[in-house]
């Protein structure tokens, strides 16, 4: 998932499956493939880049959980 700002200013994270189009009307709009839509602050490009990043991380296999490596410590 990806990590979002909402106008409020409250962090929340959004499946990117779920985003249907990004609007920038100035304030980004967000439509949900279900219709209902979101204002945040991040930009339409830093979203862009939140989900292709996300994205490289479940191809590449890498944990999508920053800062939980519990079970990690393998010794080859």
């Amino acid at each position: 998932m990806i990590l979002l700002t909402s106008f409020k200013g409250k962090e929340f994270y959004l499946n990117p499956d779920l985003i249907y189009r990004i609007d920038e009307t100035p304030d980004t709009v967000i439509t949900l493939v279900d219709g209902k839509t979101l204002v945040v602050k991040d930009t339409a490009f830093e979203i862009r880049e939140a989900i292709i990043e996300y994205r490289h991380r479940i191809f590449s296999g890498e944990n999508l959980f920053e800062g939980n490596n519990e079970g990690n410590n393998e010794e080859e």
